[in-house]
């Protein structure tokens, strides 16, 4: 599975980068907004909540319950980053099998949210557990870019 999730962190970091050169923020990045190609490529669909904003802030409520990140929550203007937020969500849901932060009431879901409350399973790999660790965060200035994604050691060495 490690290969598996490597190989579409690496492939949706791209799909992402691109979009936000063209000024496009998806918010609703999750399993089943993602297709597998032929030669089982990642392709990103449902841009239902995506916005093309050339200033790249936005303030709506809107995504996945799960995968939304702290600013969302909290209802604050928030950029592209929300994008990562997701990215790292997915990360997680796709080694563990399960959102990081899914409880049974929508308020304990925001609250693990927004206090960040991560565990991690001891099947996790190390490397991916470094990934996920530096992923999320509370502060969307801290968080690992889509970039530094593509060149993690765990990224490289598994896809």
């Amino acid at each position: 599975m490690s290969s598996a999730s490597a190989t579409i962190m690496e492939e949706l970091a791209e799909a992402l980068t691109y979009c936000h050169d063209k000024k496009v923020i998806h918010r609703d990045i999750k399993p089943e907004n993602l297709l597998l190609g032929l030669m089982g490529e990642v392709k990103t669909a449902d841009f239902g909540w995506s916005v093309h904003a050339l200033s790249l802030r936005r303030q709506t409520t809107c995504g996945t319950l799960d995968y939304l990140s702290p600013e969302i929550v909290e209802g604050r203007t928030y950029d592209k980053k929300v994008n990562v937020w997701c990215i790292r969500v997915l990360c997680y849901e796709l080694l563990v099998g399960k959102p990081p932060f899914e409880r049974t009431s929508q308020s304990d879901t925001q609250r693990r949210i927004l206090k960040v409350d991560v565990t991690f399973s001891p099947s996790m790999p190390v490397g991916a557990q470094d990934l996920v660790s530096k992923l999320l965060r509370y502060q969307p200035s801290e968080p690992v870019s889509l970039a530094q994604i593509l060149e993690h050691p765990w990224v490289k060495a598994h896809s």
